[in-house]
């Protein structure tokens, strides 16, 4: 069957964060979850569980270990086994825990930005100091793409312990390269710097394009990695608070695990059973139907930024279901954010929290339906005429 994703489920219900955070008049294309019902076969999974009554305490079990192993294997040809995996409640929680065990009051953890905003949060929630390498914007029209400045990535490496990677990129979008994560490995070899690679948005491909996870590449690179997977993004139910750390050395892994202990974090019930569903195949049609509409919902917003945004430009983004919007030549007085919210009623992410020098950036959401999308860049539009902007 195929999935209608231009019918949404009605958000506005009270603590769902997207679409309560702001006034009721806005549109909110911000926060990254989809507007979109969670797969079939996880409502169902979730149905059964519930009905059958018992919602006592439940710890990770084997056979899900098993599936996670059998996906990794199946999509990526990454033979991994189920007693390298350890569950954390999420995957911000599973870099955190990274930085309380990895790093030091002096040498912290490298971030290549602009990137996620909860990554520049860690050094607050940990103490662990933060290094930027920032990337190198290649602007080409109203396009904009992002590529690895290796020689202050190399510089950077030399003063942390630990790689904090987002691999596909939020915000840009980027799928690295196996020659790309080959080098920037080699450099954490080399510096004895750890990799901690969130490879949350992996299953999120656009295009048909293909991803490696980093600790693929070797087994030397996998010895110096912990890599974090959730069925969070890709399966829509971030609510359920459930991720993996997958960890094949096995120092390592003791050493991640005491730290998981000693913080208390546990993950829910319904997570487990949700991400057995997600991770065993039972959603890949949904899935697949997904990226089809994620991709479309890209196309349309970078053919309407060219034809009626003129002076934006935006990302073309190989993974996620975010986009960048570059808004410097724009010629805001205030940022971005700040003007779309006020002017045009519509949420994005203020781009000034994703790293110095993206004051002038927003992030925006496409994973909602068509309709709520184009509403959203009607009145984006409609706010940069009526002040002489565009």
């Amino acid at each position: 069957m195929a999935y209608n994703f231009d019918r949404v489920p009605n958000r506005r219900t009270p603590g769902m964060v997207k679409w309560t955070e702001y006034p009721g008049d806005v549109v909110p294309l911000w926060v990254a979850d989809m507007d979109f019902s969670a797969p079939p076969p996880i409502l169902s999974a979730l149905l059964r569980f519930v009905e059958h009554g018992d919602l006592g305490y439940q710890l990770p079990f084997r056979a899900l270990y098993e599936t996670i192993a059998a996906r990794m294997d199946r999509l990526y040809n990454w033979k991994i086994s189920p007693e390298m995996i350890v569950a954390v409640s999420g995957v911000n929680s599973g870099y955190n825990v990274a930085a309380r065990t990895f790093c030091t009051s002096r040498r912290g953890y490298l971030i290549q930005t602009p990137v996620y905003n909860e990554f520049h949060e860690t050094q607050k929630k940990t103490g662990a100091p933060q290094s930027e390498s920032r990337m190198t914007e290649k602007v080409e029209g109203n396009r904009i793409r992002y590529e690895i400045d290796f020689d202050s990535f190399e510089r950077a490496a030399k003063k942390v312990n630990m790689f904090l990677l987002c691999n596909p990129h939020n915000p840009v979008g980027n799928i690295y390269s196996r020659a790309e994560l080959k080098h920037m490995a080699e450099i954490c070899i080399e510096n004895d710097v750890l990799i901690i690679s969130d490879e949350i948005h992996s299953e999120l491909l656009l295009d048909g394009n293909r991803f490696c996870p980093i600790a693929s590449l070797s087994s030397e690179i996998a010895d110096r990695t912990v890599t974090l997977v959730a069925a969070s993004k890709a399966f829509n139910i971030p609510g359920l608070l459930c991720a993996f750390a997958i960890i094949p050395d096995e120092e390592l892994r003791k050493r991640y695990a005491e730290t998981v202990m000693k913080m208390g974090i546990h993950v829910t019930s319904p997570g487990l059973v949700a991400s057995h569903i997600a991770f065993s195949g039972h959603c890949d049609r949904w899935l697949k139907d997904l990226r089809s509409y994620l991709t479309q919902n890209r196309d349309f917003l970078a053919e309407y930024v060219s034809r009626f945004i003129p002076g934006m430009r935006v990302t073309i983004p190989d993974a996620t279901y975010l986009a960048w919007l570059d808004c410097r030549d724009l010629n805001f007085k205030s940022s971005p954010y700040e003007f779309f919210l006020e002017k045009a009623k519509v949420a994005l992410s203020d781009g000034g929290k994703f790293g110095k020098g993206s004051e002038q950036f927003v992030r925006l959401n496409i994973g909602t339906s068509r309709r709520i999308l184009k509403q959203a860049l009607d009145r984006m539009k409609k706010a940069l005429v009526s002040h002489n902007l565009i």
